[in-house]
């Protein structure tokens, strides 16, 4: 019985001291991802859907240090100006990003309004961004809807499809005008390793026929993936580029709906911990991408962890990339 007792003692230990290593390896990861010019950005701005949590957040705050202007796109103004007050603590040492030269080279951060699913927001929010910015260098396709219960946006479309890939849409399209006049600038679109898992319906692209959670969810991460090689061909020669990126696993608030229950939550804790990404280290690739010398003139590119990965067969039907782009410019209203 002592011995049983001590090995299950040592094994636990053992596995402990693995959950801090790989903890600390990630976190030298990060720290070598961040030391990039602290002066990269300056000059530059950058507009981030999603910006007040997780992956937006994280992305918002690497900007700002390497001196972008940010600009959070957030539904929920309230919460957006909470997030900004709290990065400016955070990243701007003098106590915000207008403190001149004691500020620490960081950027600026402005806050304004954005509900993606609604497409009189979205129109609202570009007419407001080609009223008061001059440029627009970087724009990311942030924010996002994650196995949510069925439900609608503003404009009767099924709410992950119509969040995660019509209203990105449409906000792209009303800005491209800026961003070419900014050029060089760049997209950067977020979707997920999910995509391996959706199909585009054709004709059930609302999910009226059936609705499942999970397979809508990797649809519209399909669809931002096909959105971006279509995108990326009609913006040849204009120095406008625009890449996709999936994040990883990445411990943020995105899979609210999804229930957990009690018993299990303190080991899910757990292995989220030793598994998952902070949204610092699952932000580093949409960070490289807006930001990297690297990747300039490189588009229509999938890419995790800072590398171009391959893509499935699905993801790069052009074909498909075609027809669902001239249905969601109907959709949108961009064509009637």
């Amino acid at each position: 019985m002592a011995v049983g007792t001590a090995a299950a003692l040592l094994a636990a230990l053992g596995g402990i001291l693995w959950l801090a290593a790989r903890r600390f390896v990630g976190s030298s990861v990060q720290r070598l991802h961040q030391g990039r010019d602290s002066g990269l950005m300056r000059g530059k701005t950058v507009l981030i859907t999603g910006a007040n949590s997780g992956l937006g957040r994280a992305t918002a705050a690497e900007l700002l240090r390497l001196g972008a202007r940010v600009i959070m796109g957030c539904r929920d103004r309230e919460r957006a100006e909470e997030a900004a007050g709290q990065l400016r603590r955070e990243v701007c040492p003098a106590g915000g990003p207008d403190s001149g030269p004691n500020s620490g080279g960081a950027g600026e951060l402005v806050v304004k309004e954005l509900d993606l699913a609604s497409l009189s927001s979205v129109r609202s929010f570009c007419q407001e961004m080609l009223q008061e910015e001059p440029r627009l260098d970087v724009l990311i396709n942030n924010a996002g809807v994650f196995q949510c219960p069925y439900m609608k946006t503003e404009d009767g479309f099924e709410m992950q499809f119509g969040v995660n890939h019509l209203g990105h849409f449409l906000l792209t399209n009303l800005l491209l005008g800026l961003l070419k006049s900014s050029a060089p600038s760049r997209i950067v679109v977020v979707s997920s390793k999910l995509y391996k898992y959706g199909d585009i319906n054709f004709e059930d692209l609302n999910s009226e026929q059936s609705y499942n959670k999970s397979f809508c969810y990797s649809r519209s991460k399909l669809a931002n993936i096909l959105f971006t090689r279509e995108l990326a061909r009609r913006l040849e020669g204009t120095s406008v580029t625009v890449n996709v990126l999936h994040p990883g696993v990445v411990r943020t608030n995105l899979g609210r709906h999804i229930h957990i229950p009690l018993l299990v939550r303190p080991l899910f804790n757990l292995v989220s911990w030793a598994f998952f990404k902070t949204p610092e280290e699952g932000a580093q690739t949409a960070v490289y991408l807006a930001s990297s010398p690297e990747v300039e003139g490189v588009s229509g590119r999938y890419f995790g962890d800072c590398k171009e990965e391959e893509l499935l067969p699905k993801a790069m039907d052009e074909s498909v990339a075609r027809k669902l782009w001239d249905i969601s410019e109907v959709m949108v209203g961009i064509l009637k």
